[in-house]
């Protein structure tokens, strides 16, 4: 049995796919008429190619959907968290709105009040001190300079305990100077009387004049004038004056009034030297100085007392004078090589008459200043021989 082998050409139908001899020109299954010249092999591959790939249908049911929208969201939303900067300043959104405007400041000038002046202490090395036989000890050193026991053991690096000898050289630091408080305005006398005096404002009325209104409250003329500034004796409708009734003159059916002192006068503000003062033998003289309270009258005067405290027996000073200065005699410096601490202070004064001696007899007018100490060391005495 032998195959036979189909050797006529055939071809297949484009639409159906049916096998048909080469010289057909109609599909005998789905009627596809055929063309005279057939196109190429390759051509009815590309179609073939074509006409076979499709793009695949996905159909997804709505939850679906909206999950994976979810799950893009969070993804979107977990890559801008980890690539923004963590700090919120790095980002503006201003700055992302309007990158290429820059505002521009103005700067006004502005006046600056001047820096008060304040007065710093000045301190000063420690000066040296030789224990005497009277010297019990360290406290009792430092009472007598107005100093600490640790400042002494820690300038001269002794033991707390602080052991001293006879003969010991010791440094004594000076005390911490205290900055003396900024002086006060107080007011003059005149203008405390002025202003303790009561007074009445009227207004002119027509046909007023200032000696009908003198008139009218018992108060000179002159008096009227002063009190208001007046320079003449015309006043004018609708004027203010004052009537300073503390210049009415006395009631002849009465008894004349005892006159009234002024005011206390204010403690005085001291000024130099600054609390803890130290002088040495270059300083010959020391100088007070302090603030005036006012205009001083006649009797009237400044008491200063200036005290040693460090004296065996205290020595003391007391003078009158009417400046805001006084210079303390020469003949008040220490005799020795110690660091005398001296202690003063102003009380303004009144004399209220004299002795038997004929001195005057000074009661307090005002208020006592504060107390300051300074120290003021003696002559230099001469160096002992060692026995």
């Amino acid at each position: 049995m032998s195959i036979e082998s189909n050797s006529s050409k055939t071809k297949i139908c484009p639409t159906c796919g049916t096998r048909l001899s080469q010289n057909a020109v109609r599909c005998l299954v789905c009627g596809t008429e055929f063309g005279a010249q057939p196109e190429p092999k390759a051509v009815k591959k590309t179609e073939k190619s074509v006409q076979a790939a499709s793009l695949p249908q996905v159909t997804l049911s709505l939850p679906v959907a909206i999950g994976s929208l979810l799950a893009v969201i969070l993804v979107v939303a977990g890559i801008t968290f980890f690539l923004l900067p963590k700090d919120p300043e790095a980002f503006s959104t201003e700055e992302a709105l309007t990158p290429t405007e820059t505002p521009t400041e103005t700067i006004t000038a502005t006046a600056t009040q001047p820096a008060t002046e304040t007065a710093t202490p000045t301190l000063q090395p420690p000066f040296e001190y030789t224990v005497s036989v009277n010297d019990g000890s360290c406290s009792q050193i430092a009472f007598n300079f107005n100093v600490s026991v640790q400042s002494i053991i820690i300038t001269n690096n002794l033991p707390s305990s602080c052991p001293i000898s006879v003969g010991q050289v010791l440094k004594i630091p000076y005390p911490t100077p205290t900055i003396p408080p900024p002086a006060t305005n107080t007011p003059l006398p005149a203008d405390a009387t002025r202003i303790a005096c009561e007074t009445v404002p009227i207004t002119v009325q027509e046909n007023d004049t200032l000696s009908s209104i003198a008139a009218n409250y018992a108060v000179s003329m002159d008096a009227i004038k002063e009190f208001n500034g007046l320079t003449t004796d015309n006043v004018f409708l609708g004027q203010t004056v004052l009537i300073p009734l503390c210049e009415r003159a006395p009631d002849p059916n009465k008894p004349t009034p005892t006159a009234t002192l002024p005011p206390p006068y204010p403690a005085p503000n001291l000024l130099l030297p600054a609390d803890g003062a130290a002088f040495t033998l270059a300083n010959d003289v020391v100088t007070l100085q302090w603030a005036s309270v006012g205009v001083l009258r006649d009797g009237e005067a400044y008491q200063v007392v200036v005290e040693d405290v460090t004296s065996n027996q205290t020595r003391r000073i007391t003078d009158y004078v009417t400046d805001t200065k006084y210079i303390v005699p020469a003949s008040f410096r220490p005799k020795d090589n110690v660091a005398h601490v001296m202690r003063w202070w102003v009380v303004p004064v009144l004399q209220s008459g004299v002795d038997e001696q004929g001195q005057p007899i000074w009661i307090a007018s005002g208020a006592t200043s504060e107390r300051r100490v300074f120290t003021w060391v003696g002559v230099a005495v001469q160096g002992t021989p060692n026995p």
